[in-house]
């Protein structure tokens, strides 16, 4: 199973992956490495089940191996500098005439960080806002929040991160139209919008706090209607069977895999060869 090319493991991600100097040197083809990982990200195996002879053409790791090196990389914040030196090299390939915002609710079946019961779902799940360009491909995305927080829990603050994170791969957030659902209809997320110049494109919501009937905010439904492709983006995310249950006690493990599949979903886009 190839989830990405060697070439494109080479180019794209091992230059942001920091390989220590001090100590005993790899052992084990740093492209093969990678490799097993992308196959984890993609099939949902456990990781004890990981085929890691497959993978090694070479000296070989352990199971316990490959994840110390995931571990390492979540740890030192390397899963998302990837994810930000791709995006920062292809910003000219999103789409971002308009952007997405939704929430995401995802099972969480062992438990640990950021993981509530949410009654809607019977289940135990945690919550995470993504954004999106105008053509389903993800951006970022936020800290999960427990599955028993409303969607608009914390939202300025989240939205604040995953606007940090767009300015710093070098997509600017001024200028932006922002189609977002009714459920984060709230005067503060618009007055924030504002503030950092972004034309916000949401819905009224009767059952908000401050919705008056005389409200004289624009909205648009034509733009509001390329909100289908967040359904675009479920899809894709959805084809990686680790992200389908969070197994991941840690929240920085979890959101590691995210930016993992941010990676591949736009080197595959960019890298399709044409067809005739």
């Amino acid at each position: 199973m190839e989830v990405l090319s060697q070439d494109m493991i080479r180019q794209w991600i091992l230059p942001s992956l920091p390989f220590s100097a001090h100590g005993r040197p790899s052992v084990v083809d740093p492209v093969e490495l990678v490799e097993v990982m992308l196959y984890k990200l993609k099939s949902g195996c456990q990781w004890r089940l990981l085929p890691v002879k497959k993978f090694f053409t070479g000296a070989s790791l352990t199971w316990q191996g490959v994840y110390a090196r995931f571990n390492a990389w979540r740890k030192d914040g390397s899963w998302q500098v990837v994810w930000q030196h791709v995006l920062r090299e292809n910003k000219a390939h999103p789409d971002c005439s308009s952007v997405q915002l939704d929430g995401s609710h995802t099972p969480a079946k062992n438990g640990g960080e950021a993981v509530g019961c949410q009654g809607r779902k019977k289940a135990r799940t945690s919550t995470a806002l993504f954004l999106t360009d105008n053509r389903g491909q993800p951006l970022s995305c936020a800290s999960p929040q427990a599955g028993n927080h409303h969607d608009s829990h914390e939202l300025n603050a989240l939205f604040g991160e995953i606007c940090v994170f767009l300015e710093a791969a070098g997509i600017p957030i001024a200028g932006l139209f922002l189609n977002a659902d009714k459920v984060f209809d709230s005067q503060t997320f618009r007055q924030e919008c504002a503030r950092r110049g972004i034309e916000a494109n949401i819905p009224r919501n009767r059952r908000a706090a401050d919705w008056q009937t005389d409200d004289d905010t624009v909205f648009d439904p034509g733009l509001y209607r390329r909100r289908v492709v967040v359904e675009h983006a479920n899809a894709w995310l959805d084809g990686f069977k680790t992200l389908l249950v969070r197994y991941e006690t840690s929240v920085g493990n979890w959101m590691a895999w995210y930016w993992l599949a941010f990676v591949v979903i736009l080197l595959r886009k960019i890298n399709d060869k044409p067809t005739f």
